[in-house]
């Protein structure tokens, strides 16, 4: 049941089983079906959630209505909002299920009894957030320096597999873009 989150944390620490253990049981498993909310804003959330399977996408609307999405997570990835969960603050996000989905969510409570039971594990959160802040500096930069076509061309190479499981309008939203600037870049490398 726990062989993908106990290998994810095995590419970034060396845990012993013994530690390995400590990390599942404080999981708690939790199913969603595609087009649910996960999370919905002004909630108090007390959970991160690694994705066992399926898809979710993170977005917040800004006050004219515009969706703005900020992360895709497929599996072997966490999600969440982190501001929300760390500083204990109302949630400024929606998490919305794109495919019906497995999830294991991590307690606020569980993470701080973790972090104390097996210290190693604070290693393997460190990795988690400075991978996340690199990858938010680089969607940063690209969307400020980087043509339509080059962001995309970007995207597929980083992100082989999502451009198959959500549906376009999301990607180009994702990358700043209008779903016709998308279409035209995708018609433009196919001739």
């Amino acid at each position: 049941m726990y062989q993908n989150i106990e290998k994810h944390i095995t590419n970034y620490v060396k845990a012993s089983t013994d530690e390995l253990q400590a990390f599942t049981l404080k999981l708690e498993p939790v199913n969603i079906k595609k087009k649910a909310f996960l999370l919905e804003p002004e909630t108090f959330i007390h959970n991160e959630y690694f994705v066992e399977k399926g898809c979710l996408i993170a977005y917040y609307l800004d006050t004219k209505g515009n969706k703005h999405i900020v992360q895709f997570a497929i599996e072997n990835w966490w999600i969440g909002d982190f501001d929300a969960y760390f500083n204990n603050t109302p949630s400024k996000l929606y998490i919305q299920a794109i495919e019906d989905a497995t999830l294991f969510a991590l307690s606020k409570k569980h993470f701080n009894q973790l972090l104390i039971e097996a210290p190693i594990f604070e290693r393997y959160f460190r990795s988690l957030v400075t991978n996340a802040f690199i990858a938010q500096r680089k969607r940063i930069l690209s969307t400020l320096h980087n043509s339509v076509k080059e962001r995309y061309l970007e995207f597929k190479t980083l992100y082989p597999t999502i451009q198959d499981r959500v549906p376009n309008y999301h990607i180009a939203n994702y990358l700043g873009m209008s779903a016709e600037s998308l279409s035209r870049v995708r018609k433009q490398l196919k001739g």
